[in-house]
């Protein structure tokens, strides 16, 4: 007898539930193995970087390309080291690709993520420090030509910016009032959007309110909210490749 089989005919909900519970413990579980057998702060966090990433690889569709880098415009101008950049891999090439270095155009950038071992103010503050250095770079946008004419310019979206820990490090979790009091500080450029504790759960902020799942399941909830916010976002702008260009030559 196949016992998810059954479980998912007595109780869909339930199993599909708790089947998303197994695969976030299978992802605290690699995390905490990092934390107690890795010496280097820096390799910790770029192995735990990697984790939350493959969890991305695997829910996100194929038309979204996630990995860390940086964000360069056609200025040349560029971002702070982003720890998971959730991007257009379909129609915008990454640039100057060394190993797991990479130059994402501005253009092509749907989603910023820091990864950090828990959720307090001082990380929040850092990751959005590291959002503002993306979104103040410069997109382009240009006309998309096709058989039957052409597509005028999309308007630019707003890029999302988000953090993922492990724990949350006030008592009262993601319900704290810290919590709320320094994600309503973060406007503008440094607003962050989303987030997940592991531990604990997820969050949105949404027309200026914080929005928290219930505790239990926080990766699945995460996933579902990423997923609706990049959904809302439809395809990114056509870059004007000659902007670009001109960058090179000197003739910008």
């Amino acid at each position: 007898m196949n016992k998810a089989k059954e479980a998912s005919k007595i109780d869909g909900r339930t199993f599909l539930r708790d089947a998303f519970v197994a695969e976030q413990e299978v992802l605290r579980l690699q995390l905490a193995l990092s934390s107690k057998s890795i010496t280097h702060n820096g390799v910790m966090g770029e192995v735990n970087e990697a984790h939350f990433i493959e969890v991305l690889r695997k829910y996100l569709p194929n038309r979204y390309g996630v990995a860390q880098g940086i964000v360069v415009d056609c200025n040349g101008a560029t971002s702070d080291q982003i720890d998971i950049i959730i991007f257009d891999p379909q129609y915008t090439p990454t640039l100057l690709d060394q190993q797991s270095h990479r130059f994402v155009p501005a253009e092509a950038v749907y989603a910023v993520l820091e990864a950090k071992p828990s959720i307090n103010k001082q990380y929040l503050d850092y990751a959005a420090n590291k959002a503002a250095s993306v979104r103040r770079l410069e997109r382009t946008s240009v006309p998309i030509r096709h058989a039957g004419g052409e597509h005028p310019a999309k308007a630019l979206f707003p890029i999302i910016a988000g953090i993922v820990a492990t724990d949350v490090e006030w008592a009262d979790g993601c319900a704290s009032k810290s919590l709320i009091e320094t994600l309503g500080a973060l406007t503008g450029e440094r607003e962050i959007n989303l987030g997940i504790a592991l531990s604990d759960c997820a969050f949105q902020v949404k027309e200026g309110s914080l929005h928290l799942t219930e505790k239990g399941g926080s990766l699945a909830a995460f996933l579902f909210l990423l997923l609706g916010r990049l959904q809302a976002l439809g395809t990114v702008p056509a870059v004007d490749w000659e902007r670009y260009g001109a960058a090179l030559s000197g003739n910008a």
